[in-house]
């Protein structure tokens, strides 16, 4: 049987909702992209392009909505590694798949003003999580009394060491840095601890310099969104915690169930942070 070339190029077109992290790629011009991972609630996708995030995740409802998400509510296409793809003028070109983008939501929403006491609060309620991928670890600890004391050469030092290190497409590392990141930056505003402020800005320039030739593609994106205080719905649900606009416990739960490690080393990150900006307080 001959199938016709119209049949062969057949799309079908749904539209879907975008994190405004991913803003800038989707709006630029249209550029070549490759699948770099593919599971059934969610398809990576690397553009080629020197902008930030150049990874995007296209993601089903079950699937984290990572901070560089779209999010669509049809099916996934059957694809692979390695297929081809393609990303701008607001359109996702992923195997017979074309999804325009209508919507866009914000992965970095403003926590509003913080009261100091709910900081010492949390700050001691927020031990080690359990499953930690480096509980124990030098850096960790390096880069948690560092934070603390405001000393950035400590805490440059510490980050450099943990960028990349440990497996899987989001290393720990990465993890804890990213928890640190968008801890000091939602939490020293909301505080007006403007140290912790320079502090986030310190580390973001060192982590991210050079991420793309250090870890994964998909973890370098992510911390490229940490830098701008931009993470999933439930970090930002953690630091609402923290702020006393929802209850801590549940979602420290939900962001502990995350992945194999993922979600306690960016509750490790985001607890070394809320100590960092509570301690940072008092010498303000």
């Amino acid at each position: 049987m001959t199938v016709s070339t119209h049949a062969r190029r057949s799309r079908t077109h749904v539209t879907g909702a975008a994190s405004t992290a991913v803003r800038p790629v989707l709006e630029s011009q249209r550029r070549p992209a490759r699948v770099l991972a593919a599971f059934a609630e969610g398809v990576y996708l690397e553009v080629r392009t020197e902008l930030e995030p150049s990874v995007i995740a296209v993601i089903t409802g079950e699937a984290t909505r990572l901070p560089n998400s779209v999010l669509l509510a049809t099916p996934l296409p059957n694809v692979t590694v390695g297929d081809d793809a393609s990303v701008g003028d607001r359109v996702i070109d992923l195997g017979p798949l074309s999804l325009s983008v209508r919507r866009w939501w914000d992965p970095s929403p403003p926590l509003g003003r913080l009261d100091p006491a709910l900081l010492a609060r949390a700050a001691a309620h927020l031990g080690e999580p359990p499953g930690a991928g480096l509980a124990g670890n030098g850096a960790v600890d390096m880069l948690a009394s560092s934070c603390a004391k405001g000393w950035l050469l400590g805490a440059v030092t510490a980050a450099e060491q943990l960028v990349g290190l440990g497996p899987g497409l989001t290393p720990s590392g990465d993890d804890v840095l990213a928890g640190l990141l968008v801890a000091l930056r939602h939490l020293g505003t909301a505080a007006g601890v403007d140290r912790a402020v320079w502090l986030a800005d310190w580390l973001a320039a060192t982590v991210t310099f050079d991420a793309r030739t250090r870890t994964t593609p998909i973890s370098a994106t992510l911390l490229h969104c940490a830098a701008r205080g931009e993470a999933s719905p439930e970090v930002i649900a953690v630091l609402r915690g923290v702020a006393g606009r929802q209850a801590l416990d549940p979602a420290l739960r939900r962001l502990h169930r995350l992945g194999h490690t993922s979600g306690a080393d960016l509750a490790q990150g985001i607890a070394i942070g809320v100590r960092a900006v509570h301690a940072l307080s008092g010498s303000r």
